[in-house]
């Protein structure tokens, strides 16, 4: 078989709908200032499904930082890898402000958050070695685990004594390889919004060795006292061993960073080969990050202003019968009972005619005949932004439970 004959045949599971979600369930294209109100397909929608959680990326500040940062070294410099010749005062800096604030001995900078976990995980591990994990992880962590060459055990999520069962597991395979235990969780589950149980996991190494590694891109700069994720929120910042976050969330960038002990991020920096062999993060990013970073310690009451949201969403969800699973954080999803068809009907009617831009997430995500509207509410948004939400959630609720999405999509359009 010609190998391009083979990709028309399976486009695979996502590219199967492409010629019917293209452009508007698929690929959407998202216009104007980043910011609560934005433009999809010629009007103005109200958006729940950006990451901007401190709403950082257009503040004054920031957006002075970022054109500050191109106008001085443009989008270029510094070329080449960080080893060869891509490094700077500006980047180490970066690392050190990031360690201080994580509670770490050092830091590491990541030019894209996805290929750094994945690549880190190879670095750290080899075919000796073990690897337990939460079983709903991100596909970073799970990308990571097909390049390891050694053996993997799943626990179910968040189960502690599920966890604590493949270590034991994982413990007999050890002694017999002579190999070390990597365990990875996340400080947030981005779809479920519930965080990891790190202190469960922490009160684990009590009884089993093993190193501790958390994904905390939803975590870092929305949970905890500083904003330093779900290990100061749960009290057991110290008890992780290798932090990882991206900055495309809370900081509104690119690029992720890796704290941990000094000699363990000096490790990192000689074999994470998505760094050895890529260029560096530009400095005009560098640049605004310090800012951002800056604005997320000095600036609590951007914190403050993002839970005011997320408490008035989420209670009025739940006031108003609405399911909302376990969250623990900002990310707030909403589970209703419905088919494909009528979960493809409710959000276009949603979009075209409440004005409310959220994503959804169906089967295999989530159970058959069940639906998942997933709202992301940031600093940005205003309590006005949540009423004119939860009553639109009432309305399309009610048609859901009527049967009204068992029409066509025309019925339903107004012009």
């Amino acid at each position: 078989m010609d190998l391009f004959e083979k990709l028309l045949t399976d486009r695979g599971p996502l590219g199967k709908h492409a010629e019917f979600a293209h452009g508007y369930f698929t690929f959407p294209k998202l216009e104007g200032e980043i910011a609560p109100r934005m433009t999809f397909m010629g009007k103005e929608v109200l958006n729940w499904s950006l990451n901007n959680y401190l709403g950082l990326a257009n503040l004054p500040e920031v957006r002075e930082a970022d054109a500050k940062g191109a106008n001085d070294w443009g989008l270029a410099y510094p070329m080449g890898a960080r080893m060869m010749s891509g490094n700077t005062n500006l980047h180490e800096e970066l690392e050190v402000e990031l360690s201080e604030h994580v509670q770490k001995e050092d830091t590491i900078l990541l030019n894209f958050g996805y290929q750094g976990m994945l690549s880190a995980i190879d670095a750290l591990v080899d075919r000796k070695d073990v690897i337990v994990y939460d079983s709903e992880c991100h596909a970073c962590i799970l990308d990571g685990l097909r390049l390891h060459q050694g053996k993997r055990f799943v626990y179910p999520h968040n189960d502690i004594a599920g966890c604590k069962k493949q270590l034991e597991r994982a413990t007999r395979w050890v002694e017999n390889t002579g190999g070390a235990i990597l365990l990875i969780t996340e400080g947030v589950f981005g779809m479920s919004g519930n965080q990891g149980d790190l202190k469960g996991i922490v009160g684990l190494k009590e009884k089993f060795q093993f190193r501790l590694m958390v994904d905390d891109a939803h975590g870092y700069g929305t949970l905890g006292s500083t904003g330093a994720g779900a290990g100061e929120e749960q009290g057991v910042q110290d008890e992780i061993d290798i932090y990882f976050s991206t900055f495309a969330k809370s900081m509104a960038c690119i690029g992720a960073f890796i704290s941990a002990k000094a000699d363990v991020i000096e490790y990192l920096r000689y074999n994470t080969r998505s760094q050895i062999f890529a260029k560096t993060l530009p400095m005009a990013l560098v640049v605004g990050l310090k800012k951002r970073l800056e604005l997320l310690k000095m600036q609590p009451s951007l914190r403050s202003d993002l839970w005011k949201v997320v408490q008035a969403l989420q209670t009025g969800l739940k006031d108003r019968g609405f399911e909302i699973g376990t969250t623990t954080s900002c990310v707030t999803p909403v589970f209703l009972k419905g088919t494909e068809t009528e979960a493809v009907r409710m959000i276009m009617d949603l979009r075209e005619n409440y004005g409310i831009f959220c994503s959804i997430v169906i089967y295999p995500v989530v159970p058959k005949d069940v639906m998942m509207l997933r709202l992301i509410p940031t600093a940005s948004h205003t309590l006005e932004d949540v009423e004119i939400t939860l009553k639109a959630f009432e309305e399309v609720a009610i048609k859901l439970q009527n049967g009204t999405y068992d029409k066509t999509f025309t019925d339903l359009v107004v012009e």
